[in-house]
């Protein structure tokens, strides 16, 4: 269980991530965003496009762990989903679906009660969960895609 000074932490990278995300990328030519400079690794846009579904799909799941008695948690194919066509569509979109998911996203965060971050829900891959480890982990995830970008960025 996370104390309340480390949910703060969390939930103010939550908030920060769609910022640091345009700052890194939004001004980058299309051969950055799309070339893959790093073997198996996921182009600039790709992440970016990659950082909403995955925010997205933890989103729902903890509204759905907030109003339902320990739900199973579906997971997803992210490979597979990065190999769809809306991966190649300008990020723009994307960026601002991130802004908008994580202001609502922190809002959420932020009016949680005590019992609240202690609801649960099961995911066949990791087994139970609880809200605030989704806090942790996906601020973590933002973190770890931005190394990522840096790197590819790096790269090139």
């Amino acid at each position: 269980m996370l104390s309340s000074s480390d949910r703060r932490i969390y939930i103010e990278k939550i908030r920060q991530l769609p910022s640091q995300v345009r700052e890194l990328v939004g001004e980058l030519t299309d051969e950055q965003l799309y070339t893959h400079f790093l073997e198996g690794e996921w182009s600039v846009a790709q992440n970016v496009h990659h950082l909403v579904d995955s925010h997205m799909n933890t989103y729902i799941r903890m509204k759905l762990m907030l109003t339902e008695e320990r739900p199973t948690l579906k997971p997803y194919d992210q490979a597979k989903w990065a190999e769809l066509p809306d991966y190649q569509l300008p990020i723009e979109t994307s960026l601002k679906l991130l802004e908008a998911l994580h202001e609502r996203w922190t809002a959420l965060f932020e009016s949680l009660s005590y019992e609240q971050w202690q609801h649960t829900g099961y995911h066949p891959e990791v087994g139970q969960i609880r809200v605030d480890d989704l806090l942790k982990s996906y601020a973590e995830h933002g973190e770890a895609h931005l190394d990522q970008i840096q790197r590819t960025l790096a790269a090139q």
